[in-house]
This record gives structure tokens, sequence and C-alpha cells, in this order.
């Protein structure tokens, strides 16, 4: 039996972000086998070659021959490439100030705490 109905198919981009996730969890990289094994998923083995292929070809993550197969490992940590796609969001918006005012109001107490603890160390350091 099929795959069922389009529905059923992940959303653009998630399978990439579930790969990444799991070579954020291999110090030293993984291969396409290494991956799927820990996804534990359906997924065919060439699904997360294919996958791999298109995060290196998008420059996300390096790769390196080891006997027949790449070691793919991700080229950000995963607070780098969150902390990267916050700042291009940013950039794209037409208007910064209400995008950031928006966002600081979706914020938990105790996020809205780590920021202005951020916010306070960054202004500290940039007057020394």
């Amino acid at each position: 039996e099929g795959r069922g109905p389009v529905t059923d198919r992940r959303p653009t981009g998630a399978l990439e972000r579930e790969v990444l996730a799991q070579l954020w969890t291999m110090p030293e990289g993984g291969t396409p086998a290494d991956v799927l094994e820990a996804m534990d998923s359906d997924l065919a083995y060439t699904t997360v070659m294919t996958i791999l292929t298109r995060l290196w070809q998008k420059g996300l993550v390096t790769r390196r021959r080891r006997g027949r197969a790449y070691v793919y490992r991700p080229k950000l940590t995963e607070a780098e490439m969150a902390a990267e796609r916050m700042r291009a969001t940013l950039e794209a918006a037409s208007d910064p100030k209400a995008a950031l005012s928006l966002f600081v109001h979706t914020l938990t107490s105790r996020e809205t705490r780590a920021l202005r603890s951020l916010l306070d160390e960054a202004t500290r350091s940039r007057r020394r």
C-alpha cells in the first residue's frame, strides 16, 4: 500500500530539520546509515542520502568520504542556525521594530528574563 494521501506527507523542510537534529546528536558526524538508524523511521536509505546531499549542496553540512559512504557534519550548531534564521527573518521584515515587538510579546516570563539578561550582558560588553 502507498504512503496515503498527499496530506500525510511532511511539510517542506521537515525532513531536513529532522536529519539535522540527528546530526547535532552525533559529535563525529554520521553516514546516511547512521542517521537512518538514529531516526528510527520508515524512511528509505536513499531518501536520507538525498536529504544529506541537499543539505551539503545548500552548505549546511560538510562531508568527507569514509569507505564507500560520506560522513556528514553540520557546519553550524543548532543555536547558531536558529540565530541566523532569526536574523534573516528580521532583515526581511519591512518593519523590523514591529516584528520584534510582536515576537517579544509571545515570550514566556522565563524567556523574557533570559532575553533581558542577554541584552544587559551585550550592553555591558559594548561599553568596554
